[in-house]
């Protein structure tokens, strides 16, 4: 869809925050409240700090989340799908007012990154560009590596590794091999919602030419993959146990998992498959929640 500026109604500012896809920000809270946890069980925390990561967290996800909106809407490839709103492809905002709302609130991420990198080391200016980068190059760019299948590793470095590494990193100013260990649970249920994402859109992705991984490995193995997410962040939280028994606290989000396993193994589809968007971003809320208490006072 690419109708001009004039085109498209001015959007209310309920359209803008359901634009925002709030339902993909646990993934922006949870490596931040683990990696303020690690430095937490490692050092002091200047809690300043951990409010400015948060606010990058949050506001790279939505830049993010806005760059997709307009890069798939121009592309078209948003024409068909059956997920939560878009607001280029619904006609609700123009291709320019969304690219506008992604710089807007990739340069909040930018102000409370720099006000970081000044306290911290300058290094963190060029880990702040390439989770840029990475969230306009998801869907946008002559090459979105998105549309190859490169989108779960994508998510599971940015939104596991160096988001859960990078929030300790501000206040211990070192990376620590718990950081690094504790950002692989994080980044496998950040993983898991953007492949149940990418689940429920095969049809619309294969006949739009997006090839993602989920398209790559067809339906079953996705299935498969989704699965394997959730029972590996759940094994190498309970693998920190013997050093840090606080770690066990997750099990005690077990029970969030039966809903959005069940529905996907039952081969649920399209529509059916968004309840388990909001159960898997809940899921992931609680579990950072409890891996953090539990790395922080365990």
């Amino acid at each position: 869809m690419t109708s001009g500026p004039s085109a498209a109604p001015a959007p209310t500012g309920n359209k803008w925050v359901l634009g925002a896809r709030p339902r993909t920000l646990p993934a922006a809270i949870a490596p931040v409240l683990v990696g303020t946890a690690v430095a937490l069980s490692q050092g002091d925390v200047v809690w300043w700090r951990a409010v400015a990561a948060l606010i990058v967290s949050l506001a790279v996800q939505v830049g993010t989340n806005y760059a997709n909106d307009y890069s798939d809407g121009v592309r078209g490839t948003d024409d068909s799908r059956v997920g939560p709103l878009r607001l280029v492809a619904s006609g609700l905002a123009s291709p320019a007012q969304v690219k506008s709302a992604a710089m807007v609130s990739f340069a909040v991420a930018g102000v409370a990154g720099v006000a970081l990198a000044l306290a911290t080391t300058p290094w963190l200016l060029l880990v702040g560009a390439a989770c840029f980068a990475a969230g306009w190059l998801y869907t946008g760019g002559p090459k979105p590596y998105g549309y190859v299948g490169l989108g779960e590793v994508s998510v599971f470095v940015f939104f596991g590794l160096v988001a859960v590494a990078g929030s300790a990193f501000v206040h211990v100013e070192k990376v620590t091999r718990l950081a690094l260990v504790a950002g692989i649970p994080i980044g496998l249920l950040a993983t898991a919602l953007l492949i149940v994402n990418n689940l429920r859109d095969i049809p619309t992705d294969v006949v739009a030419g997006k090839r993602t991984l989920a398209v790559r490995l067809g339906d079953e193995t996705t299935r498969v993959l989704y699965s394997g997410c959730l029972a590996a962040a759940f094994g190498v939280a309970l693998g920190l146990a013997p050093a840090r028994p606080g770690a066990l606290l997750v099990l005690l989000a077990l029970p969030l998992v039966r809903r959005p396993l069940t529905t996907v193994i039952r081969r649920a589809s399209g529509p059916a498959l968004i309840p388990v968007l909001v159960a898997t971003g809940r899921l992931q809320l609680a579990f950072s929640v409890l891996f953090a208490a539990g790395l922080a006072f365990g």
